[in-house]
């Protein structure tokens, strides 16, 4: 059995399976037990648990996942590298492969299927994403609010600082929002781009994210506060008003509606949308919700 801990395990192994890493995948290896060391610590792994792993790649986390949880479901998208898991797992009968496409996979329904548990069973997410999807993928897993208890992930370095970014930061976001909407960070700790193979040229950071019992502002029209978020960040060098006011897919709203609505909620119409925190959007989300349900009685 062989162990893809190390850089030069990795090159080994990618020779003699003749891999050749995909750029359209983003695939960097992971080489490097400390670091695997560290991942499995942030999960806090109990016995009982059940991971699903997004991008095992060449399987170094995935062995030490499956030593330490109940089941591991391990989610692949390139089939070439099929083979070098089946022989880096061997042995590991709480391993499941899949071959698919994350951002296409219904996680809830993978687990009760593989866990013959109807539905309702909290799992653990681990993921090393490439930076293309990285953005799509924490959409695609926070909005559809899967069952998961913890997400362990790995991204660039770049898109760990915009997922941290307060407001009036230059990296705050739409995803810095999207993502604190729905989780709490736990913790993170930097990786070097030299524990990858190849080697990337950018350094990488690990996060670890407890999923809220209740998303912040719970209770209120979800989809409204990311459109309006998207829309007053697109803009960024615009007043909120103006960005609001302007907005190409926007509600089609006159700008004087806007600077009401703007003002019940104590939002200065002249703050550019960089500075509102998720707060702030959520309270403008509630009077627009509000206006638009006495204009066109909708519930």
């Amino acid at each position: 059995m062989i162990n893809p801990v190390s850089p030069s395990q990795v090159r080994a192994i990618l020779k003699e399976y003749q891999i050749h890493c995909r750029k359209s995948l983003g695939q960097n290896f992971l080489g490097d037990a400390n670091i695997v060391r560290k991942i499995i610590a942030g999960a806090r792994l109990d016995p009982a648990d059940v991971v699903v792993e997004i991008g095992p790649g060449l399987g170094a986390l995935t062995r030490e996942l499956a030593r330490r949880a109940r089941l591991v479901l391990a989610v692949e998208k390139d089939e070439t590298l099929l083979p070098v898991l089946k022989e880096t797992l061997a042995g590991l009968e709480n391993v499941i492969v899949i071959h698919e496409d994350a951002r296409k996979v219904d996680f809830d329904a993978l687990v009760a299927l593989k866990t013959n548990i109807s539905s309702g069973l909290p799992y653990k997410l681990v993921a090393n994403l490439p930076y293309s999807i990285t953005t799509p993928l924490l959409t695609y897993l926070l909005r559809k609010k899967f069952n998961f208890s913890l997400l362990v992930v790995m991204v660039q370095k770049e898109a760990a600082n915009r997922i941290k970014a307060l407001p009036g930061s230059k990296d705050y976001g739409l995803l810095s929002i999207t993502v604190q909407f729905y989780t709490v960070l736990q913790g993170s700790f930097p990786v070097s781009r030299t524990v990858f193979v190849p080697q990337p040229k950018v350094d990488a950071a690990v996060l670890c994210l407890s999923r809220r019992e209740k998303p912040s502002c719970y209770g209120l029209k979800e989809d409204l506060i990311f459109i309006l978020a998207q829309e007053a960040l697109n803009q960024r060098r615009k007043t909120v008003l103006n960005a609001l006011a302007n907005a190409p897919q926007g509600l089609n709203l006159d700008k004087n509606i806007w600077a009401d609505l703007l003002k019940r909620a104590q939002i200065n119409p002249y703050r550019r949308g960089e500075t509102l925190s998720i707060e702030e959007f959520s309270a403008l989300a509630k009077a627009v919700w509000l206006y638009l349900k006495s204009q066109y009685f909708i519930d």
